[in-house]
């Protein structure tokens, strides 16, 4: 009898396990969310908040998604969406260049612009007079030591005659902008966030945004990734997470201090007044020039891929068609 009921309950346990995973692969045809997994490039800031506002104010729900937000854990972002580990991800035009022209390159592609235009640059204190690339000479920059990093900073240099030995560059120890005053003189801002950060600290900066510097440097970053499996046998997901998201970019755009305060919820560390400020900096900058959020062209892939290859970051160019795709960027 104990043998009969043994065989008897590993039979239910195997059918139990069964049921359970076509439960899964059937959640939306029975009206149950399906589970998606999102992992971000970094902790969640507002570069990400209108993912946050889709989970939040319901779209995702809406669209039959239990979408889950996550930061990177197990390593590089793209190398999980590749494998399957996540549904979509957080990246930047380059890393998925960089992806792409590997000697192994990932099956992904970019499939939103988070926002329109490069709004990084160079932040110097203001006293220091640093005004172009050829005032780099003679001072010290600290980065954090990627091969695109010096290659960027070594072009700008050279295009105003600068000598580019004659800058010291420093891995930086992530003390931030409060070492503009002294020992450090140059660093890479993303004003959305080390901008307004230095502004509400009170330190006056001179700031060199890239795209100014060359307009092939206005490059997408960050993008939002998928991998090929999702956009092949799948589009009808990638579709819907998209279309709640950019619903989620939109509300962001339109409630800009509304917004802080979701990104708050997910990221309680943060102060309020330095999201909302940097909420209503974004606000203007998600789609500016575009006729809709994330939508991406051929023009910028191609003019960041030129200056990569030019300054030896990638071996061969690649065709922006491989590099990204807007068809799950419905209008509204």
């Amino acid at each position: 009898m104990k043998r009969i009921f043994i065989v008897m309950l590993c039979s239910f346990l195997v059918l139990s396990l069964v049921a359970c995973s076509l439960d899964k692969d059937s959640a939306s045809d029975e009206g149950q969310l399906q589970p998606v997994t999102v992992i971000l490039d970094y902790i969640p800031n507002t570069n990400h908040t209108g993912l946050y506002a889709a989970l939040d104010l319901g779209y995702y729900e809406e669209q039959g998604l239990d979408v889950r937000i996550i930061e990177p854990t197990e390593g590089a972002t793209l190398t999980l969406i590749a494998t399957g580990k996540g549904d979509f991800g957080v990246g930047y035009q380059e890393d998925v260049t960089y992806a792409l022209t590997a000697e192994e390159p990932l099956p992904i592609k970019a499939i939103a612009t988070i926002i329109q235009h490069n709004t990084s640059g160079f932040a110097s204190y203001q006293n220091k007079n640093i005004l172009t690339p050829k005032d780099f000479e003679g001072k010290v920059y600290a980065g954090w030591g990627a091969p695109s990093e010096e290659a960027v900073i070594k072009a700008v240099m050279s295009s105003t005659g600068a000598d580019f030995s004659k800058l010291s560059m420093i891995t930086s120890d992530g003390s931030g902008y409060n070492v503009l005053k002294d020992k450090i003189d140059i660093m890479w801002f993303f004003w959305a966030w080390d901008g307004i950060a230095s502004e509400m600290a009170g330190i006056p900066i001179n700031y060199l945004e890239l795209r100014e510097l060359d307009p092939r440097l206005d490059y997408y970053t960050p993008v939002i990734v998928t991998n090929h499996d999702m956009i092949e046998n799948n589009p009808e997901l990638a579709e819907k997470f998209m279309s709640a998201t950019a619903k989620g970019y939109e509300y962001v755009i339109e409630n800009p201090e509304d917004a802080a305060l979701i990104i708050q919820k997910y990221a309680p560390d943060y102060d309020l007044n330095m999201l909302t400020k940097s909420q209503k900096y974004l606000a203007g900058k998600y789609s500016e020039g575009a006729e809709r959020w994330g939508l991406m062209k051929d023009e910028v892939w191609n003019g960041y891929t030129e200056f990569m290859y030019e300054n030896g970051l990638i071996e061969e160019m690649i065709p922006a068609s491989d590099c990204y795709t807007n068809q799950f960027l419905k209008s509204r």
